[in-house]
């Protein structure tokens, strides 16, 4: 899906419509016992890190969520139960979490408790004040302290009906959210024509969530993987890697309010030839990292770009539908290079080394290296995020449907980018700090990286960046 904001995502004037879990559902929460499986630990630093920000007296809202049409106006019985399915389909929605002291306990509904409760907020004409409604009530309801953490809603129109859902980071990654329209959409149009629905089970993230745990527990302070981050650390001066470009941040300033850069970059043609290209190295990930480090050395003058490249850690079938944050990082330090087919060969070598990393979670291994690593920020490191969306069901019809992922863009001061492969090409989208400094260097890191995109298939003669603004 394009990668947006609430801003950005088509919203349309209609009766907006909401779904929350029942007063019912939210007392039966509140009676149950532990459930004994723990959370993941990227669930636990997630939740943490925004304790810690709230207590430095920052509201930091950090839903993302996914938007998509429905055609016509919606039978909203249907969706409602459509809703309620795809929920029950996947445990991690009917979980979450109260503190004991500084611990983090898990809890887990029935199936059978889980009931909605759907409310007709009103009718509204004007696209900007359904806009503004919307992201305040999504900070509200999808909010990382607070359970439940998500929201469901649809905007009805004569012609076309948008659904909107939003959920605190802990519940979902980028992958679940593509999944969304696909599997939504199936069970609507079942429970409209009454056709049944059939499907596996998919596992649990709550399973997941135990079973990587227990892995990432079984390690010491000695193992190898700690090793190479310990190492890796050092070498970026004790933290872990920013982008490497001047955003005209002052040291020790206030977390900075954030922009997004959501556009095209290049279109079907351009991005099927640079996988091409890049195929022998390992494809279009590897390209795009190869580019990121030719174009961030002559942005920012470093003579490595070192980075946390993030990976899948749905490494059994049973995950691979399964809604949850199956999302691990694996550490890269790629020298300057004198050309594009050098920089290939050495991010294929360092992806190839250091992917095993991504199984053992970050904040495991940041415990186990004793660091005092406070979080300040929602973004414990700048990315570079791409993604080939193609084969995720229903993604055909995302287009049609102006399907969406959202971001919600407030404060933070990392450099993080998506690029995503859709059939109509690749999609570009980045949040970055609302300094005009940050502006004018992302700015010329998309252009540069869209230039080279293009540039190498033809001859291996990227075409790089002026010097950055300072």
């Amino acid at each position: 899906m394009r990668v947006s904001d609430i801003q950005r995502c088509e919203v349309r004037p209609g009766r907006l419509v909401e779904w929350t879990l029942s007063p019912a559902t939210i007392a039966a929460a509140a009676a149950l016992p532990p459930d004994p499986r723990p959370p993941a630990y990227i669930q636990e630093s997630h939740i943490r890190t925004a304790r810690s920000v709230r207590e430095d007296g920052l509201f930091v809202p950090t839903w993302i969520g996914a938007a998509f049409d429905l055609p016509g106006r919606a039978d909203l019985d249907a969706l409602e139960h459509a809703l309620r399915d795809w929920m029950l389909r996947h445990e991690t929605l009917r979980s979450g979490f109260r503190w004991a002291g500084d611990d983090m306990h898990r809890f887990t509904l029935d199936e059978d408790d889980v009931t909605l409760r759907r409310e007709v907020v009103g009718d509204f004409a004007d696209a900007g004040a359904l806009v503004r409604y919307l992201q305040d009530r999504f900070d509200t309801a999808a909010d990382a302290l607070s359970w439940p953490n998500f929201i469901y809603a649809a905007v009805v129109r004569d012609d076309s009906t948008s659904v909107y859902l939003a959920f605190d980071h802990t519940n979902v990654d980028a992958y679940s959210l593509q999944r969304i329209p696909d599997e939504v959409h199936t069970l609507y149009t079942a429970g409209v024509t009454g056709r049944p629905v059939t499907g596996t089970p998919v596992g649990s993230y709550v399973d997941f969530c135990e079973l990587e745990r227990a892995n990432a527990d079984g390690i010491d302070d000695t193992h190898a993987i700690v090793a190479r981050w310990r190492e890796f650390i050092s070498r970026c001066d004790g933290r872990l890697p920013e982008f490497p470009v001047d955003l005209g941040l002052r040291p020790g300033g206030v977390l900075p309010e954030q922009k997004l850069l959501c556009e095209p970059l290049v279109d079907a043609e351009a991005a099927a030839a640079f996988e091409a290209h890049c195929r022998p190295y390992g494809g279009s990930l590897v390209g795009i990292l190869a580019a990121t480090s030719l174009i961030v050395h002559e942005l920012g003058g470093q003579p490595v770009y070192r980075t946390v490249v993030p990976f899948h850690t749905r490494v059994k079938s049973a995950w691979s539908d399964s809604v949850g944050w199956y999302v691990g990082g694996a550490p890269i330090e790629v020298p300057a290079a004198p050309d594009f087919a050098s920089a290939l060969g050495a991010v294929r070598a360092e992806l190839r080394a250091n992917r095993s990393l991504a199984r053992i979670p970050l904040a495991r291994v940041l415990r186990l290296l004793g660091a005092d690593f406070r979080p300040t920020s929602p973004d414990m490191y700048s990315i570079i995020s791409y993604v080939d969306a193609r084969l995720i069901p229903g993604s055909a019809r995302w287009t049609e449907q102006k399907a969406y992922g959202l971001l919600r863009v407030s404060y933070g001061d990392q450099v993080c980018a998506w690029i995503n492969r859709l059939d109509e090409g690749l999609w570009f989208a980045c949040r970055y700090p609302d300094t005009d400094l940050a502006y004018k260097n992302v700015r010329r890191y998309a252009e540069a990286l869209r230039d080279m995109i293009v540039s190498v298939p033809a001859g291996d003669r990227p075409r790089v960046a002026e010097p950055a603004f300072s």
